[in-house]
């Protein structure tokens, strides 16, 4: 149950305790005006006369979640901030500003409160809806959460990451180093593609790469952004206890974690961080605000797909900080002759049916090749959805685009291919990606380049198929040849094993 209190209880302050009387959870008012105090015990709210700028008197109370202080007097209320936070270092603080602030009472203000209530826009019912909502719960649980947590934290992304995952995670470690607590934002993979690899760069941002195989000891704890559950769609142990998940995907399973924000609503991971560093009241600078900006525009591809009201707001909060030199850098970088020769493949290899074209590109240095190839692919005439496919090592990598408005491609991709790997993604963009074991046991290029085409068969026929077939209907039931070539070669497979 929430505990708020209030501090003061001024010409602001009575408002909001009549609001706030009427709301779930517990209330405490602490003002040292007797016939105030009276007058709101004879109301039935629970009030107590002392002053709320004492120490002892704050030392004797219980942790509050939320805290208002509201007396008329800014003097008064710097007072009481800078006492209570001292003393309630994770509770959410709303605080009155009052009508005399100095520069030296703003700054003092900014530094300790969640958010700050100005005169000129003091409505009661507005500060309550927006600081009781749900945003403002998640804050309060989300500071609980870091300041619990003893040693570092990794903030994992998704495997090969995106703009957002790499943005959100950079903005997660922000706001754990404010709050105290050392972080790094890690990921497993490569981050290969030009724009991504851009953005990391000219940004500075500081990314720690894993390995399958590298010791995850130096942790204590453990947080996931843009995904959110371990194992999938990242390397770390499927068991691992997670303290921390905060995404923006509908989730494919059940979701463990100490503390979990999943928010479909909003079009990116980004988009959430932005309200968080809000919520706290943290400044956001230039670097973080240019990598959160563009996680947004990437993952709503410029505010054209499943964007929202938050994404908007975000994106107007960020705008002032942000650096669009280094944007515009960002979004022109070299392509590399990798990169073009598979686009080339892609344009010649296309098996291309009605306004569907689907492409294998064979081996492939560079798997975010295969989403630029699809998107070129998608600039042809006649042309509304694309598959692009490719292998490295024992894995197949397949990325998906569409702009026809009858076709989902993320769960077209899962219809096709979770039986057989893992796949997912939004309905105009989504990948996959296969377990080939057999690829690794085979000893020239002609065998390797015999056993894709057989890879190339399946994937280009169980995608058709997908496509034609409402999502949610089976795919491939009776397909005997998915059915053991997509598995991890263990050399005791047999023919009639299913997948």
């Amino acid at each position: 149950m929430v505990f708020r209190l209030v501090l003061g209880c001024g010409s602001v302050g009575q408002p909001i305790v009549e609001q706030l009387a009427t709301s779930d959870g517990r209330l405490l008012v602490i003002a040292d005006a007797p016939s105030l105090v009276e007058t709101l015990r004879d109301e039935s709210v629970p009030a107590r006369l002392d002053d709320p700028t004492d120490p002892a008197v704050l030392d004797g109370l219980e942790t509050p979640d939320e805290i208002f202080i509201a007396g008329d007097r800014t003097d008064v209320n710097r007072t009481a901030l800078e006492r209570t936070r001292e003393r309630f270092p994770v509770a959410s603080i709303v605080a009155y500003l009052g009508g005399n602030a100095t520069a030296s009472d703003r700054e003092a203000f900014e530094s300790r409160a969640d958010r700050i209530v100005d005169p000129t826009d003091a409505l009661a019912a507005d500060i309550v809806d927006k600081t009781a909502s749900r945003s403002a719960k998640h804050a309060i649980d989300l500071r609980a959460q870091l300041s619990s947590i003893n040693g570092r934290l990794g903030v994992f992304m998704h495997d090969n990451p995106d703009p957002d995952a790499i943005a959100s995670a950079v903005a997660l470690v922000e706001i754990a180093e404010r709050v105290g607590l050392e972080a790094d934002a890690c990921y497993f993979g490569d981050i290969s593609h030009q724009e991504n690899r851009a953005m990391v760069n000219l940004l500075e941002l500081e990314l720690a790469n894993f390995t399958r195989d590298d010791p995850l000891g130096m942790y204590d704890a453990f947080a996931l952004v843009d995904h959110a559950r371990p194992g999938v769609n990242d390397q770390l142990p499927e068991e691992l206890h997670v303290d921390i998940v905060i995404d923006h995907h509908p989730p494919r399973g059940p979701v463990a974690g100490e503390f979990v924000d999943l928010r479909e609503e909003a079009g990116a991971t980004s988009t959430i961080m932005t309200e968080y560093l809000q919520r706290f009241g943290f400044e956001i600078g230039s670097r973080i605000a240019t990598a959160l900006l563009y996680g947004i525009r990437i993952d709503t591809n410029d505010f054209a797909r499943e964007v929202s009201a938050m994404d908007f707001e975000a994106a107007s909060t960020l705008l002032p900080a942000v650096d669009q030199t280094k944007i515009d850098q960002i979004e022109q970088p070299t392509i590399g002759g990798d990169t073009l020769e598979i686009i080339a493949r892609a344009i010649k290899n296309r098996d291309q049916r009605e306004s569907v074209a689907v492409a294998g590109v064979g081996r492939i240095a560079d798997r975010d090749a295969l989403p630029q190839a699809a998107d070129q692919l998608l600039a042809m005439d006649g042309v509304s959805t694309t598959l692009v496919f490719g292998f490295r090592d024992e894995m197949v990598f397949l990325s998906a685009r569409s702009r026809a408005s009858n076709v989902d491609l993320g769960e077209t991709l899962r219809d096709a291919f979770d039986p057989i790997g893992s796949a997912g993604g939004h309905a105009d963009m989504a990948g996959a990606q296969l377990e080939i074991g057999i690829l690794g046991g085979a000893d020239d290029e002609d065998e390797l380049n015999s056993i894709f085409s057989v890879i190339e068969e399946v994937i280009t026929d169980r995608f058709f198929e997908a496509i034609r077939t409402r999502p949610g209907t089976p795919v491939g039931a009776y397909d005997r040849t998915s059915e053991w070539l997509f598995q991890p070669d263990d050399g005791e497979r047999n023919d009639g094993e299913s997948a």
